[in-house]
């Protein structure tokens, strides 16, 4: 039977070993003190499994020492295989410049923060080894803030509309991947976010596994800023016309207002003779344009992501490989 060789445009035939029956992914940035507790915690952890195995870290342009770190841990161990960008480039990228390298037939995926536990992997990877496409983590007892979860929700419920895939936790990067599921999307993966909902909507089977999930030390990298921008990602990524769609519904809700508000000012004119005309068109006028901004946020995201392709930028730069 031949040997599965890496996907995607960083295929390269390996030809000094066969080729692990299972690649772990890790995403990097500015994570030197946590680096060697993962490496020895997920060795552990996948021995446990019997299967062959590598890890793939991939340091998103961190600033501190986490790529001497790496250096070591490669050195040291043949597995371990490293990607380093030449600057931050986003999770997503450094996803797919993982994905793209693996050469397992299952492959897993997580952050390299220690947030979740590298002794789940074998129940990820078992998940998958049972028949689904799909292990898909969740957060049994997530330890974030409330400015954290409940914008999480939010994007969860559209991505479960969006998608038509019933399951509670698209935010996990903890899961694990068939191979032949992640394959087909391998090119819209770094250039849209939530690579699990990528490869959901290409109508891959799942399962959710109960992950552990500890609370994250130091502060977290998403900013209120950056989930509003995550929301739109995913309203541009996986809502088709929206924009149709948010002209009906901008449509319906100015049309019943105007009408309420005229109503409103009739009686209020005929029985005090006194109607507040300028303080209720304001109003008006004021929501009027906060529906637009938001229209016109999406329009901009739609015309970033034509500019992209339009002028074929990679989605990372590699600065070495080990």
């Amino acid at each position: 039977m031949a040997q599965p060789q890496p996907i995607g445009d960083a295929a390269r035939v390996e030809d000094a070993a066969p080729s692990p029956e299972l690649s772990v992914v890790v995403t990097v940035l500015d994570e030197e003190g946590s680096l060697e507790e993962l490496y020895r915690r997920t060795v552990a952890a996948v021995d446990a499994t019997g299967l062959s195995f590598e890890l793939i870290f991939v340091d998103d342009g961190s600033q501190d020492a986490s790529f001497a770190v790496l250096e070591r841990l490669h050195a040291a161990d043949p597995r371990v295989r490293v990607v380093r960008f030449k600057r931050n480039f986003g999770q997503h990228p450094a996803m797919h410049a993982g994905l793209s390298r693996a050469r397992g037939e299952i492959l897993v995926t997580m952050d390299a923060d220690l947030q979740n536990q590298p002794e789940d992997i074998p129940r990820l990877v078992d998940a998958v080894a049972a028949g689904a496409d799909v292990a898909s983590g969740r957060r049994a007892a997530r330890h974030d803030s409330w400015g954290r979860t409940l914008p999480s929700r939010l994007i969860n419920g559209m991505l479960r509309r969006f998608t038509r895939v019933d399951i509670s936790d698209f935010g996990c990067a903890f899961n694990a991947y068939r191979r032949s599921a992640v394959t087909p999307m391998l090119g819209a993966i770094g250039k849209q976010k939530f690579t699990k909902a990528l490869v959901l909507s290409g109508g891959a089977s799942v399962v959710e596994v109960d992950v552990s999930h500890a609370a994250r030390e130091g502060r977290s990298r998403y900013s209120p800023l950056r989930l509003a921008t995550l929301a739109l990602h995913v309203l541009a990524g996986f809502w088709p016309q929206p924009i149709q769609w948010i002209g009906v519904v901008v449509g319906v809700i100015c049309t019943g207002l105007a009408v309420v508000v005229f109503a409103w000012g009739t009686v209020y004119w005929v029985l005090a003779t006194d109607f507040p005309g300028f303080l209720y068109l304001g109003t008006l006028v004021l929501m009027i344009l906060g529906i637009q901004g938001f229209v016109l946020a999406l329009v901009g995201e739609y015309l970033g992501r034509i500019q992209r392709e339009v002028e074929g930028r990679p989605l990372y730069a590699v600065e070495r490989e080990l």
